[in-house]
């Protein structure tokens, strides 16, 4: 499974495709030069339970790591995850 990006100078997007439609998506808004806020994600039905959710978190921990930037999670999967995960909490704005 493929996790796409797509990122302008304001907002992003961490996303999975299928024959042109978003089947899963987690967006953010940059705060500033050095993070960004997750504000949503979302599953479709079809993909629910296969651990889409977890590839779109990672994306954005390693995105978050190449850029040297933080990481606000204000969407409940999200912060979720961070917490669940010692791993990640790295790329976690303090």
């Amino acid at each position: 499974m493929m996790v796409q990006h797509e990122n302008n100078d304001s907002k992003g997007a961490f996303f999975v495709e299928a024959n042109g439609e978003r089947l899963a998506e987690m967006t953010y808004s940059r705060a500033g030069e050095d993070k960004i806020i997750i504000d949503h994600t979302t599953v479709s039905e079809q993909l629910r339970g296969q651990g889409v959710g977890r590839h779109l978190v990672e994306a954005a921990v390693n995105y978050a790591r190449e850029q040297q930037i933080k990481i606000v999670p204000l969407c409940p999967y999200a912060k979720a995850a961070f917490e669940k995960d010692p791993s990640i909490q790295d790329v976690l704005q303090p």
